[in-house]
């Protein structure tokens, strides 16, 4: 810590937000605290369902429940400090409360990408594997999933902040944003950071972009599996499968933009970010409960067994 502050002159960086205007700012307070109740809330019940339904302990389920509780981290990251924000004028963040945010926006993003990869692994055994699919998608196996996700996730933000967190800082302290960007913050240091530059672009851009492009080519031999082994393709495997590629798309469309080309002056990077870090963990429980018929009947027996709990004598 005192390394960081030798380095620099300034304590706080201020954000600009999404609008100047008060009145403005009061419409996005509700909608974004509506949009982070509804992330809370339908993420946690997707958790629930697969812990507490039987017929939900499977391999597939089991991945979607974690993908939920990154979900639920990704966006109480900086969404709570978003949403007070909209009530007061001057928007700060300190110094290290700004590098904690990177920090962990890119821990539980880069295990977020890797939980999708299992999530393809383990379609893809399904579909294309399925006589030997409980014996390669055992317990061990998504365990060590769920390992490397977290491990992933830690090495994929440690490269990248290991160097960020000495950079000095000597103003200006403006970040133009709701919360601390990687590479918005990142122009503000008073010093040469080409070489840092490139790196976040190799490690979260092109990373993001070939992530993307390998989970729709698997996607897509998927597909075409089902078709040469079935005259007439399973609804249900469709539907799970245009599932996973909506919100594996969701996911990384705007970390491309933002992080494959970073550091040219775009407008619409502010709303990527809004969409990368609230829309999306607002959007994957919708995609997954309306478009899984057996995720919508658990929702439904929890319910019905709750309201028979607090109607019971």
């Amino acid at each position: 810590m005192d390394m960081l502050n030798e380095n620099s002159n300034i304590s706080e960086f201020i954000l600009l937000g999404l609008s100047s205007s008060q009145e403005t700012q009061i419409y996005f307070f509700v909608i974004f605290f509506l949009v982070y109740v509804a992330i809370i809330v339908g993420n946690l019940l997707i958790v629930i369902s697969v812990i507490f339904d039987h017929r939900l302990h499977s391999p597939m389920y089991f991945l979607l429940a974690n993908l939920s509780f990154f979900d639920l981290c990704l966006s109480s990251v900086a969404t709570p400090k978003v949403i007070a924000d909209f009530l007061i004028k001057c928007k700060s963040i300190s110094l290290w409360g700004c590098m904690a945010q990177m920090f962990l926006m890119h821990f539980f993003g880069g295990g977020e990408m890797s939980l999708l990869i299992a999530m393809a692994i383990d379609r893809y055994v399904a579909i294309c594997k399925p006589l030997h699919y409980k014996t390669i998608m055992n317990h061990r196996m998504l365990i060590l999933f769920l390992l490397l996700s977290w491990t992933i996730g830690f090495i994929h933000t440690t490269s990248q902040m290991v160097f960020i967190v000495g950079l000095p800082f000597c103003g200006p302290n403006v970040v133009d944003s709701i919360f601390c960007d990687l590479s918005l913050v990142i122009k503000l240091a008073c010093t040469e950071t080409y070489i840092l530059e490139l790196l976040v672009i190799a490690d979260s851009g092109l990373l993001s972009l070939v992530c993307f492009i390998l989970l729709l080519i698997s996607y897509i031999i998927m597909l075409v599996t089902i078709c040469q082994h079935s005259s007439s393709v399973p609804s249900k495997a469709v539907s799970t499968l245009s599932t996973h590629i909506t919100v594996v798309t969701l996911f990384f469309g705007p970390a491309i933009f933002i992080y494959a080309f970073p550091f040219k002056s775009y407008s619409v990077d502010k709303f990527l970010s809004v969409f990368y870090s609230v829309i999306t963990p607002f959007l994957n429980p919708i995609i997954y409960t309306l478009r899984n018929q057996e995720m919508k009947a658990a929702i439904k027996r929890l319910s019905s067994q709750h309201i028979g709990y607090c109607l019971a004598p």
